[in-house]
């Protein structure tokens, strides 16, 4: 019987398209926290944007060590360009987003919008 093994070579593992970006997104009453540890990026490697009901989080985490030659058995982490795109639970206010990344952790605090109330229509013609 003979035994293949499918490695990928370091320039296939460069090819892979963007990492997915792991998030937790909490609701309260007033606002949505949404967190990611993201460790080895500044904030200048960062794109964050919120379109109505959507928060998009893009970035590059560059590899930073210099290459060894020798063969990789295990590579967990992902370098290179990453996203997450979230649709969020409830309507926010886009004038009141604040971001923090600190000790390798994003934590970005959006405010709730009051839902409109709805007004029950009893007569029907």
């Amino acid at each position: 019987m003979q035994h293949t093994t499918n490695k990928l070579e370091s320039s296939d593992w460069l090819s892979i398209q963007e990492g997915k970006l792991s998030v937790d997104v909490i609701e309260s009453e007033h606002e949505i926290v949404v967190r990611s540890a993201i460790a080895g990026v500044t904030a200048q490697d960062l794109e964050i944007s919120l379109t109505e009901d959507t928060l998009t989080i893009r970035g590059e985490r560059a590899h930073g060590c210099e290459e060894f030659g020798g063969e990789t058995h295990v590579q967990e982490c992902h370098w290179g360009a990453f996203s997450r795109t979230i649709i969020l639970p409830s309507r926010v206010d886009p004038d009141s987003v604040d971001a923090l990344l600190r000790r390798g952790i994003l934590t970005i605090r959006m405010k709730k919008i009051e839902n409109e109330k709805s007004v029950p229509i009893t007569e029907l013609d």
